[in-house]
Parts: C-alpha cells; structure tokens; sequence
C-alpha cells in the first residue's frame, strides 16, 4: 500500500523536490499551498501524513493543526523556522507528533516521516493485553482502561504506556523512550518526552501524586502501583 503524505506549504521549490524525493520512497505525494486547500484535499484524500509548514498565506499552520485535533488523530510533522523551545513546546501541546525545523536535509524528512508511518502499522510484539494496577491495555485496538473506565488516548500517549506496561517497575531511560517511541534523532528532545509524560499523567488521575508513573530525576521514568490494593 502506498501510503499517503499530504505537504502544506506555499513554496513551490519545496513541493518540487519534496515530490521527487518522497514519490521515490514509494509514497503517494498530495500537496497544498494553503489552509483552505489542505482542508480539501485533507476530506477528499484521507492522507495518512500530514507535513505542515507555519507560514501560510491564508493563517498560521497551527490554525490547520486545531482544526484536525477536534476529530482526527492523522500524524502531522510541522515544518518551521521558529527554533525557540517555547514554540516547539507549543506545537506538541497543539497536537504536532513532530517538528522539524527550516532549513532541513531531505534524508531526516524521510526517516521522520517512516517513523510516523511505522506508528500506524507497528503493534509491537508480544501480549495483546498487558495489564498493570488499575490499568488495562489492548494493543490491537488502541484501547485502554483506568479502573474499568476506558480512556481516550492519543498514538504517542498509547506508545508511551506500551513500554511503560511492557515493563512495570522497571526504570526505562529518557533516550531509551525517545528512541523507541519517537526514532533515532530525537534521543536529546527530551522536552518531547515531559510533554507526553504530564499529558498522559493527567488522563491518569495520576498529576500530582506520581502513584502510577514514576519520575526518577535525570534517568527516566518506571511505573509503579503506589496507591492502595
């Protein structure tokens, strides 16, 4: 299966070798130049990948990244020129699943696109279900339960939880988990990580108290069962 990439940006230069470069890859290249035009091909096409730049003539691309968040969970990578921490910390907290900053290589854009990609396909090996304390997890249909209460998760919140469950009690390394949950170049974001981390704690009831996921300062994080039997 082809897998389909929609690229929103308003240079032409762009939309020609990033075409070339991903039609080689096997994808099936859909493009935009703006927020009105991505919406289009977005409820005509389905892509399963979104490559969002900022600067659009119609708005800011973050407008386009709220709009999917309030009824699809399509991976969007966003293309930006703003280096600043603040404003990539917004873009997670807005729903990005990765950024990549201007200027970039063509060879990092497709390696984070394949880790996007494998997001969708990968269920990871072993047990279906894993469970642990209060919770329950169901890797083939992305479901999981608090307390017999189904929760609502997004892929990277899910992913985390994964190997978090795969393992209780042990201590799982920040570039362990970045690595395995985001792809080999993001082992120094750790900032990816705390952002996930507070996001799944608060669907967790778990924000203030740690009785589910442990931070251990400076290594990584465990999961543990503190609360009462």
């Amino acid at each position: 299966m082809a897998y389909k990439v929609l690229v929103v940006d308003d240079e032409p230069q762009i939309h020609t070798f990033m075409r070339i470069s991903l039609e080689a890859e096997g994808f099936e290249y859909l493009s935009a130049t703006s927020i009105a035009t991505a919406l289009k091909q977005y409820r005509s096409h389905q892509p399963h990948l979104i490559v969002l730049d900022l600067g659009l003539p119609d708005g800011d691309g973050i407008e386009l990244l709220h709009t999917l968040r309030q009824q699809d969970k399509t991976p969007v990578l966003v293309l930006t020129a703003r280096d600043q921490e603040e404003e990539k910390i917004r873009l997670l907290e807005a729903g990005a699943n990765d950024y990549l900053s201007k200027p970039f290589g063509i060879r990092e854009l497709i390696v984070r696109i394949k880790v996007l990609v494998r997001d969708l396909v990968d269920t990871s090996s072993g047990a279906d279900l894993l469970q642990f304390g209060p919770l329950t997890l169901q890797k083939s249909s992305h479901q999981c339960w608090l307390n017999q209460q189904e929760i609502a998760l997004t892929k990277k919140e899910f992913a985390l939880l994964v190997q978090l469950m795969s393992h209780p009690g042990q201590l799982l390394k920040q570039s362990e988990l970045l690595r395995n949950i985001w792809g080999e170049t993001h082992q120094e974001d750790s900032h990816y990580l705390r952002i996930l981390v507070r996001q799944l704690r608060k669907k967790l009831n778990d924000s203030d108290e740690q009785q589910l996921i442990k931070t251990e300062p400076g290594l990584g994080y465990r999961l543990t069962d503190l609360g009462p039997p």
